[in-house]
């Protein structure tokens, strides 16, 4: 089990020596929202349960292996929360230090999971894009590995292997829709990379996969230009919203998240932070999953598409759930009254 099953698909030469216990997560089949949705099948993708609990998982999987390879002297990176999760745990596990740069005002209970693994937290007043900026002049200036920066090539191509599993736990075929949520929009892209691939070596009879992205309206650059017919978005200077993992204003792969939803007749769909608090304590109390902030976009953003037409009754969707619902736990009653909580 595990992603290094995928090997000869990953840009590494071999599996390292030390690894967490990343992907061959559950593809859960999702009774009562597949009817509540009206399609034929719905699945979840249940990426919830990787080490960290989250998604990011995979790509610092990839980017952990080569920072080892390349023999730099910590791992870092500039996070809006999961990424600061995953790679304190992947350094901890390597015998690395880990330096994560985040927001400031980022929740709690990620700090407190990061700082868990031993890792340095430096909070960073202004947005995530701010850090980020930060993070690329450390680069020319310490010996540190920075899986969202200069690891950045090997890190994007590790969550291609949700794809892999998804294709392996349909008996090597592909699904009608993948439902995603959009940050910096690298995750959604590789996504349809992969099923290019799988189909390129013969692993799945090549068939069209529509791409249904989501995206907070209090930070949705790439969904308001998708609404638009823009070709390329505006960056979003403040973000104003309780999903914190996908607030990237500047997005660096939102051109082609653009370009892949409307190649392959999907769509980017922007949600209300109230529609998604609602939707996390949907697949909570319905499905037994908690799902983080970007979780519930994502699964609000499947049904936003359905209403659009562009997943239809006969459908195959499958819905990715890529962090767990302990990360953001405020977020499940956002928008009740006090008197509807425990």
């Amino acid at each position: 089990p595990g992603i290094w099953r995928y090997l000869e698909l990953l840009p590494v030469d071999a599996p390292p020596a030390r690894s967490l216990a990343v992907g061959s997560t559950p593809l859960v089949e999702a009774s009562r929202f597949r009817a509540a949705l009206g399609v034929d099948r719905l699945w979840l993708k249940d990426d919830t349960r990787n080490p960290s609990l989250s998604f990011k998982d995979r790509a610092v999987a990839l980017a952990t292996a080569r920072a080892v390879d390349f023999g730099f002297g910590a791992l870092a990176c500039a996070s809006t929360g999961n990424l600061a999760g995953a790679v304190a745990a992947a350094a901890a596990n390597a015998g690395m230090p880990a330096y994560v740069f985040i927001p400031a005002d980022l929740e709690p209970e990620k700090v407190e999971h990061a700082l868990a693994y031993g890792a340095t937290v430096v909070p960073v007043d202004g947005t995530y894009d701010d850090v980020n900026r930060l993070c690329l002049e450390l680069c020319d200036e310490l010996n540190w590995a920075f899986a969202n920066v200069n690891l950045r090539p090997f890190y994007a191509e590790g969550s291609r292997t949700l794809v892999f599993e998804i294709a392996e736990a349909l008996g090597w075929r592909l699904p009608d829709v993948i439902v995603a949520p959009i940050a910096s929009g690298s995750m959604f892209t590789k996504l349809g990379k992969a099923v290019d691939e799988l189909a390129r070596v013969g692993l799945v009879e090549p068939k069209p996969v529509r791409f249904v992205g989501g995206q907070a309206v209090g930070c949705a650059p790439v969904a308001t230009a998708f609404e638009a017919g823009d070709d390329d978005w505006r960056p979003v200077r403040e973000p104003d919203t309780i999903v914190r993992s996908l607030a990237i204003g500047s997005p660096a792969d939102g051109r082609y998240a653009l370009a892949l939803a409307r190649q392959t007749g999907g769509s980017i769909e922007g949600v209300p932070d109230a529609v998604t608090a609602d939707a996390i304590r949907r697949l909570a109390r319905q499905e037994g999953t908690f799902a983080e902030t970007a979780g519930g976009v994502t699964y609000a953003a499947a049904e936003a598409a359905r209403r659009r037409g562009v997943i239809g009754p006969d459908d195959e969707v499958v819905v990715l759930l890529t962090g767990n619902g302990l990360k953001t736990p405020q977020a499940r009653t956002f928008g009740l009254a006090p008197a509807s909580g425990i």
